[in-house]
């Protein structure tokens, strides 16, 4: 079965653009067969899109797990002074992430890579992420493991997940990590989490 956190460039195309207001920004994301949430841009970015815009984010992000990148190039709307990169380990999100980022005029980094494999970078302020929950524990687990670090000291990780797929226990495992992890949202399911280095 080819799931969105594979290589899975030999699925036929069928892309499709949609259209995304957020803030002040009209915004259009062009998705495909192979990738989270194709046909719409999914709830929990919605919820953490609004959560994250109401906080100071910092200077440099890293989206992980960008799939065709609704969250960090919105982001780079909203901080327009912040530094963005963008992983991801699917090569058509990544394609479709770096086409996205070009029509909504959007200068972020975009690169493949498997967890952090590509980021050599330790000073980042903001590591966001909405995990691939399909990929299963062991690899969000990691996904959460790894962002400390890569992480400024006083650099926060943000996540958002559903209750139902673990919100919970996620939030228990990245307090081991990192001392520390509070629910700053809760809606419709989703908990977004931040947990400071």
């Amino acid at each position: 079965m080819n799931h969105y956190f594979t290589d899975n460039r030999q699925l036929a195309q069928n892309r499709k653009d949609l259209s995304f207001r957020f803030s002040c920004f009209n915004l259009t994301f062009t998705s495909d067969s192979g990738v989270f949430c194709k046909d719409k841009i999914d709830e929990g970015s919605k919820i953490f899109l609004e959560t994250l815009a109401k906080h100071p984010l910092g200077k440099k992000m890293l989206d992980v797990g960008c799939g065709y990148g609704v969250l960090g190039i919105t982001l780079k709307k909203c901080f327009a002074e912040s530094h963005v990169d963008m992983i991801d380990v699917n090569p058509r999100a990544v394609e479709l992430a770096q086409l996205n980022a070009k029509q909504n005029q959007c200068d972020v980094n975009i690169c493949i890579s498997n967890l952090y494999e590509q980021i050599h970078d330790c000073d980042y302020s903001d590591i966001i992420t909405n995990p691939p929950i399909r990929a299963g524990k062991k690899v969000i687990y990691e996904i959460f493991r790894q962002a400390y670090d890569h992480l400024l000291e006083e650099g926060c990780l943000w996540v958002v997940i559903r209750k139902q797929q673990g919100a919970l226990s996620a939030q228990k495992y990245i307090a081991s990590i990192f001392n520390n992890c509070e629910v700053i949202h809760k809606e419709k399911g989703y908990f977004i989490l931040k947990a400071k280095k």
